[in-house]
């Protein structure tokens, strides 16, 4: 009878959700395919209502995150089912197409609509990446201007902005990685207010039911 070998360390696992929006024809289905499966192709068909991916990363020797990407639909802003598939994200990528100055004019309707839907348990907005994507061809517009687009970021509330390709795979890892450690530092600091509210409970819980008082102490 053969015997299994004991797990030394168990990886600690996280599920994210995170949601892939933007205009129609941004290339949001590619970006998904490239950082999914290293992948691309000039031919896909336009997303009805969502689709889902799932990313599984190894982030250090003792963390797994499974990553869940919601690619939903250019139009479905329009719809009233944003709310439903918004609905416990933790991160957000807004897609935009360098060559077309009016999927960037549309950024700023789709981020507010973002805001307005969906927040951490905090009440805090969600992270969410700018991704100024198909780099590869000539750019239109104020991605032209480094140093604008990072203020118009910071203005509008992204935590960054990555020029992307997905045909190319340019800058596709880096963005989901900067995003994801953002998710990962929120965790954890959820995580840490939630034990402070646990020892806080404890603490009340055990003066108010008279543990706590010296041994010896008499009354």
């Amino acid at each position: 009878m053969s015997q299994q070998k004991p797990n030394m360390a168990e990886k600690r696992e996280h599920l994210y959700k995170v949601l892939v929006i933007g205009d129609l024809g941004v290339g949001k289905t590619s970006v998904i395919k490239r950082y999914v499966h290293q992948f691309f192709s000039q031919h896909y068909r336009a997303t009805i209502g969502v689709d889902f991916a799932l990313k599984v990363i190894n982030w250090d020797s003792d963390t797994l995150i499974r990553l869940q990407l919601w690619d939903i639909a250019g139009q479905e802003r329009f719809g009233n089912m944003t709310r439903v598939y918004y609905k416990e994200a933790v991160g957000c990528f807004i897609v935009f197409d360098v060559t077309r100055v009016s999927t960037f004019e549309a950024v700023s309707k789709w981020k507010n609509d973002l805001d307005a839907k969906v927040q951490l348990p905090d009440g805090s907005k969600i992270p969410c990446v700018l991704l100024a994507n198909k780099c590869d061809q000539s750019k239109e517009g104020l991605v032209n201007n480094s140093s604008q687009m990072d203020e118009y970021c910071k203005d509008k509330g992204f935590i960054g902005w990555y020029e992307t390709s997905a045909k190319e795979n340019i800058n596709i890892d880096e963005a989901a990685r900067f995003l994801v450690s953002s998710i990962l530092d929120n965790d954890k600091a959820a995580s840490h207010d939630d034990r402070e509210q646990d020892n806080d409970k404890l603490a009340l819980d055990s003066t108010e039911s008279g543990e706590g008082r010296g041994k010896g102490s008499c009354c």
